[in-house]
């Protein structure tokens, strides 16, 4: 079985939550069994020691890309950065507003989180419609920083996330998709 076969037979699907008719990709799974928790996070690590892709800061986004860009972050030897819900930040930030399917959302980064010419990977548990990477995007490059890569586990294609972010051209690496959602 390949990295990608395997990782996605311990992703479970939970129908109709949070709302009738979604298909919630639960990625905690693979977060309980060492064994898969460290080819998880051995995938992203080979990637991104390549010198060609070797970040100099991780971020993560609330609340699961804080769980596999720490990780990540620390076997890289290099520095975390969370990109959290408005009004969980204590120092100064910068924020960014997205649209949701019903509604808005915020997230803020402490305005000294990163700087001027790092070299970031943006990482997510998954990429549905696209909206909070893209607000992480534009809130590292508001301080100067190059979003070399978004990353995430699971792409859910069909809501179309993933194209949206790849034509504003911010490059991808999924682990794997699943149609539907």
């Amino acid at each position: 079985m390949d990295t990608s076969a395997f990782l996605k037979s311990h992703i479970r699907t939970v129908p109709d939550w949070p709302a009738p008719g979604v298909q919630f990709r639960d990625i905690t799974p693979l977060l309980q069994d060492p064994k898969v928790f460290r080819v998880l996070i051995d995938t992203f690590v080979h990637r991104y020691m390549d010198p060609a892709l070797r970040p100099s800061v991780v971020a993560g986004l609330d609340a699961r890309g804080f769980i596999i860009g720490s990780v990540l972050a620390y076997e890289l030897g290099v520095g975390f950065v969370p990109i959290r819900k408005k009004g969980k930040l204590p120092f100064t930030t910068v924020e960014e507003t997205y649209e949701l399917e019903y509604g808005s959302a915020t997230v803020e980064l402490h305005t000294d989180a990163v700087r001027k010419g790092d070299r970031v990977v943006l990482i997510d548990d998954l990429i549905a419609t696209g909206g909070t990477m893209m607000a992480g995007r534009r809130l590292l490059e508001k301080l100067g920083a190059e979003v070399m890569e978004g990353a995430a586990i699971v792409d859910l294609p069909e809501l179309g996330g993933s194209q949206k972010l790849r034509d504003a051209g911010l490059p991808l690496f999924t682990l794997l998709d699943f149609a539907g959602h």
